[in-house]
């Protein structure tokens, strides 16, 4: 079956250029060294609540290419074990998967959070108003990242969907934060609840463990390598992922433009949690005391964040690899249907 684009994303054709400088897949050709950083940055922000490491992969070009690859992982351990054709199904997945990228990922990512799980939960506990400016000024930043995938001009139906996220985000951020006794059902529950928060930019995961009240002992647990609490909180985010994965990899191939501005409207809403100026409880307060250095703080935060776009636009303008080819699905390559040797779909299946 030969694929057809998505029906909301635009039909602009991949340039020739971009052709020569990608897999027969679409995987983007970056350096394995840049993806172990690009994950290590994920890493760094998922250990601070009110950012999301969806938002990074957004920021960074590798969001979609990480969703697509997760997919292929989730239908590769559904044919294993469900069939048919075993062998032959799970090669079909595996060899979709951006194994360039993704590796190097979760090895910055890991070492990321072992490194700087401690150190960043004490600046956090420590300076509480500046790190949140700070982190305000990123997020800031990179909501024109989906909003630029999105493409197309901002109408009143798609300023609607943005509102609408954004509406549901600032609700679901504004929950007083509770604290509890890390019980293993509820670790599971709680790392299947942050694991689908990294995948939705604007949508901390750390966060959300914040809200539940097990972002102490998660950081902790990390830190002091506390095998037993970290095997039940994996067990959760891979349950979360398999719950949550495939539904994210169908609506960015079939609804790529109603995702990224729902995407943008998350992002938007989100940024309610990373107001400086908040009590415990949450509720806002207006601007106070040496508000001069909170805002250099969120300019410095923009500053990073437009530095990375600028330093990512320059890789993929040197690749040939730019935002016409990612508006096109390049990046997904044929993802956009899940065929098997088999002839037919997953979704079907």
């Amino acid at each position: 079956m030969t694929p057809s684009s998505p029906p909301d994303r635009p039909s602009t054709p991949p340039t020739p250029t971009a052709t020569a400088t990608t897999t027969a897949g679409g995987e983007v050709r970056r350096s394995i060294p840049g993806n172990v950083l690009r994950g290590a940055l994920i890493g760094v922000v998922e250990t601070v609540p009110g950012v999301s490491g969806g938002t990074v992969a957004l920021v960074v070009g590798i969001y979609d290419e990480l969703i697509n690859s997760a997919g292929h992982v989730v239908s590769a351990g559904k044919r294993a074990l469900l069939g048919p054709d075993r062998a032959a199904g799970v090669r079909h997945h595996l060899d979709r998967v951006h194994w360039r990228i993704v590796v190097p990922v979760v090895i910055g990512m890991v070492a990321a959070l072992l490194t700087v799980a401690g150190p960043m939960s004490h600046l956090v506990e420590e300076y509480p108003v500046t790190m949140r400016a700070l982190f305000f000024g990123m997020v800031l930043a990179s909501v024109g990242v989906p909003l630029r995938l999105a493409g197309g001009a901002l109408r009143l139906r798609s300023a609607a969907v943005v509102a609408l996220a954004a509406a549901l985000a600032f609700v679901l951020v504004s929950i007083p934060p509770t604290t509890v006794t890390p019980a293993p059902l509820l670790v599971v529950l709680a790392a299947m609840v942050a694991v689908s928060a990294l995948l939705l930019p604007g949508l901390s995961g750390s966060f959300l463990l914040l809200t539940i009240g097990l972002y102490q002992p998660t950081l902790r647990a990390v830190d002091e390598l506390d095998l037993g609490y970290l095997s039940l909180f994996f067990l959760g985010a891979a349950l979360g992922m398999v719950v949550i994965v495939k539904g994210l990899q169908w609506l960015l191939d079939h609804h790529h433009r109603v995702t990224m501005l729902a995407l943008t409207g998350l992002m938007l809403g989100a940024l309610r949690t990373l107001w400086p100026w908040q009590l415990e409880d949450r509720t806002l307060l207006s601007p106070e005391g040496d508000w001069w250095v909170q805002l250099l703080a969120a300019a410095a935060g923009c500053v990073v964040v437009l530095a990375l776009l600028a330093v990512d636009a320059r890789t993929r303008a040197r690749t040939g690899h730019g935002s016409q080819e990612e508006l096109a699905g390049v990046e997904s390559g044929d993802d956009a249907t899940d065929g098997t040797t088999d002839g037919t779909t997953d979704s079907a299946r």
